[in-house]
């Protein structure tokens, strides 16, 4: 069958039905727009999905606080399929920001109602009786929050998404996400990572075994099991530095194809005060000294395995040498660093 993508279909009706329906405060309507989209869905066409994800995405303020999570799902999943990232996510992100300051309220009030475990936030609203405790809006957005922290990742695993939000802006949400955890004792870790990925940042190596350095730019990278793997691909599979010589594969799932392929540890990661740079953590984790991430690259003390792949599968990332850095600067910057803790 040859469709004709000028044409409307199944799920733009279906979200035009929604639109409708919200903008007349129809409750009963909007539940059966959101059925419809949810139905039509999968057999969306591309162009549907380009023009359905950002009317939708403009249509979030109008959405009542406890549908704006499943809406701002349904959003993520069309840019999963091709509507435009940085069209669609100021409004998701807004929300992000007023559903962390009602979970935050959640967590005070239900502090200061007697305490104990938080309830974990689920996609469904939460019982009678802690919406008694804490009141209708904070549990609301606190329920809001885990649909909209998926949304929020995947629009994140589009570098215009990242550049656009501007680093103060993932910095203020990244505090305000580590606050909540700290609070709710809850964990969101992908959303936590996500906002502190970083793009085209300079990160200086030096391999201390052999003395040498190397400048490197690196961007889209998820955590530092991908960066470590990609180190290796460039420093010991382009002949600099002794080690495992990552495979293709290996190389490739870091970057930009999907799956995972065991891999073999190369170095240490080390900062220059010493303190190593866990494999679990991000490239953040690196400091900064004299306006560059400065990262040593020791021996490894044992061997260590992981499966070499992208913490992010939708997000590209890739490590770039730009120049080995002369002998006598690598012997400067190592100069400056202690032996690992």
């Amino acid at each position: 069958m040859i469709y004709d993508d000028t044409q409307g279909g199944a799920f733009l009706d279906a979200v035009a039905a929604f639109e409708a329906a919200v903008r007349d405060q129809h409750g009963a309507r909007s539940e059966q727009g959101f059925q419809q989209m949810h139905r039509a869905f999968s057999d969306a066409r591309p162009h549907e999905l380009a023009e359905g994800g950002p009317r939708l995405a403009d249509l979030l303020p109008e959405v009542p606080d406890g549908a704006r999570g499943l809406i701002s799902v349904v959003v993520g999943a069309c840019v999963e399929r091709g509507a435009d990232a940085a069209r669609c996510a100021p409004n998701v992100f807004d929300g992000l920001g007023t559903a962390l300051a009602g979970s935050a309220e959640f967590c005070e009030r239900w502090a200061a109602t007697g305490g104990g475990d938080v309830p974990a936030p689920q996609m469904q609203f939460m019982d009678d009786a802690v919406i008694e405790r804490v009141g209708e809006d904070p549990a609301g957005h606190w329920c809001a929050l885990p649909p909209i922290e998926r949304a929020c990742v995947t629009l994140l695993s589009h570098a215009a998404v990242r550049t656009a939000l501007g680093a103060d802006r993932r910095a203020e949400l990244f505090r305000s996400v580590r606050a909540l955890e700290e609070t709710s004792g809850h964990d969101f870790k992908c959303l936590a990572y996500a906002l502190l990925v970083l793009d085209d940042e300079p990160v200086i190596a030096l391999h201390r075994p052999t003395g040498t350095g190397y400048a490197l730019r690196m961007t889209g990278i998820g955590d530092n099991f991908q960066l470590h793997t990609l180190l290796a691909d460039v420093l010991v599979g382009g002949g600099h530095v002794p080690g495992h010589v990552p495979s293709a594969q290996e190389a490739a799932v870091c970057r930009d194809q999907p799956g995972q392929v065991d891999t073999v540890g190369s170095f240490n990661l080390v900062g220059p005060d010493g303190q190593w740079v866990w494999n679990e953590g991000t490239p953040s984790d690196i400091p900064v000294v004299d306006g560059v991430r400065l990262l040593v690259l020791d021996p490894p003390p044992y061997r260590r395995m992981w499966p070499a792949g992208r913490f992010f599968p939708h997000m590209t990332g890739d490590l770039t040498l730009e120049r080995v850095l002369a002998p006598e600067e690598a012997a400067a910057w190592l100069a400056r660093c202690i032996p690992a803790a």
